[in-house]
């Protein structure tokens, strides 16, 4: 099996200078990049109109933004969006997606956190940013000039932040090299059966500012000349979904597992797709069985994480898809099942990746100490528990407090810490409340401080202004107290024990 970003002999192909916007512009020029969407009507853009997109932005960045300085990116999909990650990594910055859901509390936490002095956006997004940052319009400052040319940049050197969903306290900087791109080919090629035949063209309604949708997706696709589908879906519907991947000609998809439920629950079937792939949370066999009837393919799952993504997949093409199970490791990273010392076990452990993956982060941005606690010896621990069948690796559950909802990976402290904010509130505990459709909803336990009668519906509120609006509580129970450790901490898993008691109760 020939995967592209390898060599022949299975090393990762790092040659000393690497610019990943070089990697995504080196298609020849009237080839087609993006097919636009996002205006209504199709617009085909070729490499040598975004290269010149590119060299524009990469021109009015110069003057500003020095290697290895921040700039947010906070853009839909588009492809400005796409010019604008790829100018930043072309003189040498540091990109940081940022997302449209987010709501001030939420984009300030990373835009500060990042040090973003400036952030390429549209006029709906420098509303949204206020005074957190110099809002520079991409379509605006983005001129066609003379080329720009390309950083002297290596694998190691940084290029993108990309924040994780908070699972453990505030949302964590995962800062990656350029060679992060290198690192995701050869899993996104198996995940889409051997993606770069002919005719092939991405889509995922998943949004850019998530690696699932920067580095699964799009930046793959321009690395491989395969072209991208950039259309806004404002909320996912199994309509609109058909409608894209016909209009964008779109053969190959990687659909989150709640926007699978939805299309099976609609009874929508997409001809002419030639792969699928799903990534967040096994699907199980029903699933799987529905995807044959539905595509007349195998969905192939997938398995990553921020910190370190594309590690393993299934790949219909070259193996059969086992039910419960996230595929097999992904040439050149190395997976294992590990024990509390850090030793590789057959038994149930610590799902765990071996340092040396292109894919893997340099490290936590300006978090020496959580960088270190990511890492066990030469391992670095993913928080999922996970065991081997054979060569396929078994998702069994998540070690940490982490709530998969609608495809979201969403951490409960970012919720707690906005509700605590509200003068109502004493304290809380946050958790997922198993759900058929989002396969879970985010619930909090809220108790109220002395005095305060402040309902649901105003918290629900205080939550979606201040953050995700994905990420509210769609269910809020006031108790009188919380179960708490011996130091004041709230004992999660007695929360989710009871979250899931609610839902045996109501069946």
């Amino acid at each position: 099996m020939n995967l592209p970003g390898l060599r022949q002999d299975g090393a990762w192909d790092l040659p000393e200078r690497l610019n990943m916007a070089a990697q995504c512009l080196g298609q020849p020029a009237e080839q087609i990049a993006i097919i636009d969407l996002t205006e209504g009507a199709r617009r085909d853009v070729s490499y040598g109109a975004l290269g010149e997109m590119v060299d524009g932005l990469a021109r009015a960045l110069m003057g500003a933004v020095a290697k290895g300085d921040r700039v947010g990116v906070l853009l839909s999909q588009s492809p400005w969006c796409a010019a604008a990650h790829l100018a930043i990594w072309k003189i040498g910055a540091i990109s940081v997606p940022l997302f449209k859901l987010f709501k001030r509390d939420a984009l300030a936490s990373r835009v500060t956190d990042a040090g973003c002095q400036i952030v390429l956006t549209d006029a709906e997004g420098a509303a949204m940013l206020g005074d957190l940052a110099q809002a520079w319009l991409a379509s605006e400052v983005g001129r066609a000039g003379a080329d720009v040319p390309f950083a002297g940049t290596g694998p190691e050197d940084a290029a993108v932040l990309i924040y994780t969903s908070g699972t453990t306290g505030s949302p964590k900087g995962a800062l990656h090299g350029h060679r992060v791109l290198t690192g995701h080919l050869p899993g996104v090629a198996m995940s889409h059966d051997l993606l770069g035949q002919a005719g092939d063209c991405l889509w995922t309604p998943a949004d850019w500012a998530w690696i699932g949708g920067l580095f699964d997706v799009l930046m793959p696709g321009l690395a491989l000349g395969v072209p991208v589908v950039a259309a806004r879906m404002t909320k996912f519907t199994p309509e609109g979904c058909a409608r894209i991947v016909a209009e964008g000609d779109v053969r190959n998809v990687f659909f989150p597992p709640t926007a699978l439920r939805m299309l099976k629950a609609a009874d929508v079937s997409l001809p002419g797709l030639r792969s699928v792939a799903s990534g967040g949370e096994p699907l199980g066999a029903e699933m799987l069985a529905w995807g044959q009837q539905a595509f007349g393919l195998d969905i192939n799952e997938f398995y990553g994480q921020t910190e370190c993504n594309m590690v393993a997949s299934s790949c219909g093409a070259v193996f059969a898809a086992r039910p419960g199970c996230i595929g097999k490791a992904v040439p050149g990273h190395t997976v294992a099942v590990i024990d509390a010392a850090g030793n590789p076990t057959d038994a149930e452990g610590d799902v765990a990746l071996r340092k040396g993956s292109a894919a893997m982060m340099l490290g936590y941005w300006n978090r020496p100490e959580a960088t270190a606690q990511k890492f066990r010896g030469d391992w670095m621990v993913t928080g999922d528990r996970g065991i081997w069948e054979g060569d396929y690796l078994r998702f069994v559950g998540r070690e940490d407090d982490v709530i998969t909802s609608a495809g979201y990976r969403i951490g409960p402290a970012e919720i707690e810490d906005c509700l605590l904010t509200h003068e109502g509130v004493a304290t809380c505990g946050v958790v997922g409340k198993p759900d058929v459709l989002r396969t879970e909803i985010v619930k909090a336990y809220v108790v109220r401080k002395p005095g305060s009668d402040v309902s649901a519906e105003v918290l629900q509120k205080w939550v979606k202004e201040r953050l995700a609006s994905y990420s509210y509580p769609r269910e809020i129970e006031f108790l009188d107290a919380l179960p708490m450790t011996v130091t004041g901490k709230v004992i999660r898993r007695e929360l989710k024990a009871q979250a899931a008691r609610e839902v045996e109760g109501s069946t």
